[in-house]
């Protein structure tokens, strides 16, 4: 941890909550990390970001700021160069990864270029996607700078006529191919991969899925063929370096296992994944024999405000 002041045990200021839409589940992650860090033998301040963030940070001088933020603001590149300004080291991601992996075109563009397999899209305008298909059904339509699949449409088969969007989604949207087949996800610590996680629901993996009691379930390590696990690995850890990210990131795919390797496709990354113990993240660390006030501790040791 650079920047370490002279107190015999370090401030850790645990930031969450804040004005985006994925506040509650920051809220939940904010405060499980902030425990597993008073486990881990931390020092901890609790900070609901809000507009004063700045000033309350000064004033409590924190050896290390844990970034448990989710959405706008939180980890798109914005609280990052607040961080960077006030020269405290900070956990996950940099201003640059965390601005590139939250816009899902700029994103794209980084994985094409280190030669990883996405799928067919393309940006447009709301009234645009509103007036007919952009893109030959099935397809998907979500904010290219959200997350949590906040504000997602599935267009299926047979639709005839184009989504309703509502009013609260950008002018501008991600209109992208679906891909069919089983959802699979992986985490990266640093240089490591950890184990592929598969996740399986009842419908579309939607905000309620992914957050509601009993909306999925996990199975860590999936039950997959060694080279489709080995791939997930590789392109997890390919995606972390394209975005230039550090400490823990998150990449979800989707595998139709009817095309075998061919069928394996990256859909986003994650550089602040949910941070509860059942989370993903977590779930893939334990399976590795690493619980999670020695997670907590290890992205806390990891972090910086150099890059």
């Amino acid at each position: 941890m650079a920047g370490m002041s002279s107190r015999a045990t370090p401030l850790v200021a645990v930031l969450m909550g804040g004005p985006s839409s994925e506040r509650e589940v920051s809220l939940s992650s904010g405060r499980e990390c902030a425990q597993a860090l008073r486990v881990a033998g931390f020092d901890v301040l609790e900070i609901d970001a809000g507009a004063d963030l700045a000033e309350r940070l000064k004033a409590a001088a924190p050896d290390v700021v844990f970034n448990a933020l989710h959405g706008r603001w939180g980890e798109d590149g914005c609280v990052q160069g607040l961080l960077e300004w006030l020269r405290l080291p900070y956990t996950h991601s940099g201003v640059l990864a965390s601005a590139l992996a939250m816009d899902k075109a700029r994103s794209k563009e980084a994985y094409v270029a280190a030669g990883l397999p996405v799928a067919e899209s393309r940006l447009a305008r709301k009234d645009e996607v509103a007036a007919a298909h952009v893109l030959p059904v099935p397809y998907v339509v979500k904010p290219y700078n959200e997350g949590s699949s906040v504000g997602v449409y599935l267009v299926l088969e047979g639709a005839n006529r184009p989504p309703v969007l509502s009013a609260a989604m950008p002018e501008v949207v991600m209109v992208e191919a679906y891909v069919p087949g089983r959802e699979l996800t992986c985490t990266v610590m640093g240089d490591h991969a950890l184990s592929v996680t598969e996740i399986l629901t009842t419908g579309w993996y939607d905000y309620t899925a992914k957050y509601a009691a009993g909306g999925s379930r996990h199975v860590c390590p999936a039950e997959l063929p060694g080279e489709i696990a080995a791939a997930c690995r590789d392109y997890a850890l390919r995606a972390h370096r394209a975005l230039g990210c550090r400490g823990v990131s998150r990449t979800d795919f989707r595998w139709n296992a009817a095309e075998g390797l061919a069928g394996l496709i990256l859909l986003e990354t994650n550089t602040q994944p949910g941070m509860t113990p059942t989370s993903l993240a977590p779930e893939q660390a334990a399976a590795e024999g690493i619980d999670f006030p020695a997670l907590c501790r290890w992205i806390v040791e990891d972090a910086s405000c150099d890059r």
